[in-house]
């Protein structure tokens, strides 16, 4: 079974369960925004997050070791991405990619914003003229070493 299988099947059952990604972040412990990483492909399980998470999908044994695997990360299926929403990340980055890299190294020095000692929260504002979606990330700085 590969991966992008255990996903579906994943995406399947919480469907039909009727569960959100908030009660399988109770499962694991974690955010919902890393849960959601996680069972997308992204992320490790734990032995324990992974049989909580397989008891609440129903998902067979086999699915439930998967979900023990290190990844390959990185789950866009082409370069410029087609998905809408997903689409819209990407044109954030062309937009704003060159501002945002100048104003971190303006506050911070030559470095980067890890993806690996990294937080993210997702929440909905409410706006009259229509609800926005919040999104903050938090990674750690990591400079550039001189050797």
């Amino acid at each position: 079974m590969t991966r992008d299988e255990v996903t579906q099947l994943i995406l399947i059952s919480k469907r039909r369960k009727q569960i959100k990604w908030a009660q399988l972040a109770e499962a694991t412990g974690q955010s919902k925004e890393w849960t959601a990483a996680a069972l997308m492909g992204q992320m490790t399980l734990t032995a324990e997050q992974a049989s909580k998470v397989g008891t609440m999908l129903d998902l067979s044994a086999e699915v439930v070791e998967l979900l023990q695997v290190v990844p390959y990360k990185g789950s866009l299926p082409t370069a410029v991405p087609t998905d809408p929403l997903i689409y819209r990340f990407y044109e954030l980055v062309n937009v704003y990619g060159t501002s945002i890299k100048e104003l971190i190294h303006e506050e911070f020095g030559d470095g980067i914003m890890s993806a690996i000692d990294f937080s993210m929260d997702i929440s909905r504002e409410p706006d009259p003229k229509g609800d926005r979606v919040h999104i903050v990330m938090s990674g750690k700085f990591l400079p550039y070493k001189m050797y």
